[in-house]
């Protein structure tokens, strides 16, 4: 699929989420002889923002992500999956018959892991309908997170990219994740050309 994605003949995504808490875990710290670190730690109760993201893979890489202060279910999966990786008019609404004289231009690979919302009936048993559409899912096996490379971009924008350890309110975290990822996004596009080359 990697290769395909490479030659440009197949889009392919891999897909997780993340969260984003008020305070961000603190691996280590400093502090002056004699006195004690202090590390702000807020209330993370209802103020999680949860991050539903895709990695595009080869040439044109690229970061797609969508906030929210709320539950990410098979439902926000599926119009995620539809509008923004499938291009499909009307999104999952779609599903049912897709405007005539639309097609995909290349077929697409979203890669996702196990989670409840990736393998819940709303979701997956929508497999067949997307597959008619040219967009194609593929489990990556059971607790294996090392084969997802967008794992690696929620590592980095959490311990690397995110500017301030502790936020007060929902709208500073959203307003943090957005920073982040953008940074990270920045990062994927400007190195896309240089992998393609060495590959």
């Amino acid at each position: 699929m990697q290769l395909e994605a490479d030659a440009q003949v197949r889009e392919l995504y891999y897909l997780d989420e993340c969260g984003f808490a008020p305070t961000a875990p603190t691996g280590y710290t400093w502090a002056r002889i004699g006195s004690r670190a202090v590390v702000p730690r807020e209330d993370k109760k209802d103020r999680r923002v949860n991050v539903l993201g895709a990695l595009a893979w080869g040439p044109e890489a690229d970061l797609l992500w969508e906030q929210r202060t709320g539950k990410i279910d098979a439902a926000v999966l599926l119009e995620f999956v539809c509008t923004r990786l499938g291009g499909l008019p009307g999104g999952a609404a779609g599903l049912g018959g897709p405007p005539v004289g639309w097609h995909r231009p290349r077929p697409c690979t979203v890669v996702l892991d196990n989670a409840s919302a990736h393998v819940a009936g709303a979701f997956k048993g929508r497999r067949q309908e997307l597959a008619a559409l040219g967009i194609d899912l593929f489990y990556l096996p059971p607790r294996s997170p090392q084969l997802n490379p967008i794992e690696r971009v929620w590592r980095s924008a959490k311990y690397e990219d995110y500017p301030q350890r502790s936020h007060t309110s929902t709208d500073a975290i959203a307003t943090a994740v957005d920073q982040a990822l953008t940074k990270q996004r920045n990062r994927i596009q400007g190195s896309a050309p240089h992998f393609v080359k060495a590959a």
